[in-house]
């Protein structure tokens, strides 16, 4: 694993799983998580069960992570789902 990746086991569904991000996209989720008055291991349920198979789970973190600053970043649009 990269030394820059930050390795965080979780429990999704019933299943022991982990996931390698850096540690400003761990930062960024537990931000969001915090916002949205939820625990990092319930957003990252939430990110978990709305990707697509062929996506993995770190790339689906990243991906909600920028698209949640994004509409941050945009004053029309609505908050993170």
């Amino acid at each position: 694993m990269s030394p820059h990746l930050r390795k965080r086991s979780l429990i999704l569904a019933g299943h022991d799983t982990s996931v390698a991000l850096e540690s400003t996209f761990w930062n960024v989720l537990e931000d969001i998580a915090h916002q949205q008055k939820q625990t990092l291991p319930q957003l990252v349920t939430k990110v978990d069960a709305a990707r697509t198979p062929q996506q993995s789970l770190a790339s689906a973190l990243r991906v909600y992570a920028l698209e949640c600053l994004k509409q941050q970043l945009s004053p029309s649009t609505t908050p993170c789902p």
